[in-house]
């Protein structure tokens, strides 16, 4: 697939990070577009952690004006999952390798290759004015194992699992389509769709896993996520939907 129409593209050498740039492009923007990054100086991830940014490895946001409200637009980070999927199994044309980690990870071999940051500019009552979608995705370096959380999955790299070497532009062109694709099918028939093909693709759907959201750590089955994207675990008491929290295999 070519580039998707009516969506611009920004490709800078360096920048102290994607989203933040974003945000400050946002309130000139006139429709959505791409911001990729040769490197990062100041690249994070959820929970204001650092993200590893060098130089042959994927820093990227999409910004865009969503129309939905907060809740809604949130719902945009399985959009993202999916689409992210898509471009590794059309670029390496192995779809096996490829899983969801609930809530915004995509793993390579049951090692995490990439991971999505949401942030929103311009909040308004219940609305978003911007939406910034950022992506990191180890292409050829990956963190060192001494700096990952404890019980965290092991970081690993496209080039390392795979062989594959691929460019940070090539990323771009692969993911951007994929991503218009999922943006349309999100748009026009809702998050049913989504939900249906994430879940099709979920890591240990079915297993017992860990939540933990601040200190709540919550063992359960893995049973699905709901409509609103929340995670669910089966446990001796029944179902339980977890809106937030850092899952762990």
């Amino acid at each position: 697939m070519g580039w998707p129409a009516g969506v611009g593209r920004h490709l800078l050498a360096t920048v102290d990070s994607t989203n933040a740039e974003a945000a400050r492009l946002a309130p000139s923007m006139t429709g959505p577009v791409w911001i990729l990054a040769g490197e990062q100086t100041a690249g994070r991830g959820r929970r204001a952690r650092a993200w590893s940014s060098p130089r042959g490895n994927f820093h990227a946001t999409l910004l865009m004006q969503p129309a939905e409200p907060a809740e809604v637009v949130a719902l945009r980070s399985f959009a993202a999952a999916l689409a992210l999927r898509d471009a590794f199994v059309a670029l390496t044309g192995l779809p096996d390798s490829f899983a969801l980690k609930w809530p915004n990870d995509v793993l390579l071999n049951g090692g995490k290759v990439a991971g999505i940051l949401l942030e929103s500019a311009g909040v308004r009552a219940s609305s978003v004015h911007h939406l910034c979608i950022g992506v990191g995705v180890n292409l050829i370096a990956a963190p060192d194992i001494t700096m990952i959380e404890t019980g965290a999955l092991r970081p690993v790299t496209l080039l390392g699992e795979t062989g594959l070497r691929v460019t940070p532009e090539a990323f771009l062109n692969a993911l951007a389509p994929a991503y218009a694709r999922w943006e349309d099918i999100f748009v026009t028939q809702g998050f049913g769709p989504l939900r249906t093909a994430w879940l099709a693709h979920a890591a240990r759907l079915g297993e017992v896993i860990t939540a933990r959201s601040g200190t709540e750590v919550r063992q359960g089955l893995f049973e699905t996520i709901d409509h609103s994207g929340a995670l669910v675990l089966r446990q001796s008491s029944g179902p339980v939907a977890i809106p937030a929290a850092e899952v762990f295999f």
